[in-house]
């Protein structure tokens, strides 16, 4: 009887497959996951969502199809899958070149680029207060304010769309852009390191669909600016008088002075650890040159 069992298990065994798994199959997979879960989050975001709810639709078709053996469908799928990927490609050019730019943001790639020599200089603590002052004090009156802090990706498309100007920042001449009846109150204003590069800048707007319907233009011209780049954009309602902030494609209403503050902060961190890095990364190089 055991050598009945014990011949059993061997030969369950036997029949059974263990693949060998090494470091490279680990990473692999993990690059995989990672890759697709930044593809689903992009797409649900955009009007690709829609799309591959059309895809996996007309992909339950043609299993239909293929079950019942319906020759006819399944030539036509067959002879036409080129061309309906190539018209996915035109019709979504620009979530594509959105999503492309999405993974040039991350910091994970940038940290390994040592050699981007386009290092941007940090805000002031004046830049910084002018812009915290500015916006809250026009939120008191609920004065409407859309103001787009440059980070490291440049803005130069959406800046040409404006009036160019080159002044440093502070929280009297951004309350006397943003008046009322004023020719430049009208769009954003875009800020690079110390000062304002242009204003009455145009955005573009969001498609996201998980927006609120209360959102007027000047919030879903906010969260369009943060999803094809990474800047930070602050917005002051005219309606509420509410300070949000939009980032990374996700808004943040009602912030008090202390939270901007910090994301302003965190900006600051980020850039001087990338510094720190690069300088760490030339001073080896150098180092290993004397020697």
């Amino acid at each position: 009887m055991e050598q009945r069992i014990s011949q059993f298990f061997g030969q369950y065994l036997e029949a059974l497959y263990f693949p060998e798994v090494s470091i490279t199959d680990v990473l692999e997979i993990i690059i995989i996951a990672f890759l697709v879960y930044q593809i689903m989050v992009w797409i649900k975001n955009t009007k690709a969502w829609m799309l591959l709810r059309g895809i996996v639709v007309l992909a339950v078709f043609i299993l239909i199809a293929a079950l019942l053996q319906m020759h006819t469908i399944l030539w036509i799928a067959k002879n036409s899958a080129a061309v309906m990927a190539t018209a996915a490609i035109v019709v979504f050019q620009p979530e594509l070149r959105r999503g492309l730019e999405k993974l040039g943001e991350k910091q994970m790639i940038s940290s390994m680029m040592p050699f981007d020599s386009k290092e941007k200089c940090r805000f002031s603590d004046e830049t910084v207060e002018g812009i915290i002052r500015a916006a809250f004090q026009m939120s008191k009156v609920k004065t409407g304010a859309l103001i787009v802090v440059e980070q490291v990706i440049q803005l130069t498309e959406y800046e040409s769309t404006g009036i160019q100007l080159d002044c440093l920042v502070s929280s009297q001449v951004l309350i006397n852009i943003f008046e009322h009846n004023t020719p430049l109150h009208d769009g954003a204003i875009i800020v690079r390191n110390d000062r304002i590069v242009a204003a009455t800048c145009y955005l573009p707007l969001s498609d996201n669909m998980g927006l609120s319907k209360d959102l007027g233009t000047r919030h879903r011209a906010a969260v369009g600016m943060s999803e094809v780049s990474d800047a930070l954009i602050i917005v002051v309602s005219e309606e509420t008088g509410k300070v949000s902030v939009a980032q990374g494609g996700q808004l943040i209403r009602g912030i008090t002075e202390e939270e901007l503050r910090e994301r302003f902060d965190a900006i600051q961190n980020r850039k001087s650890s990338s510094r720190r890095f690069i300088a760490k990364w030339k001073g080896r190089l150098k180092d290993e040159k004397k020697s």
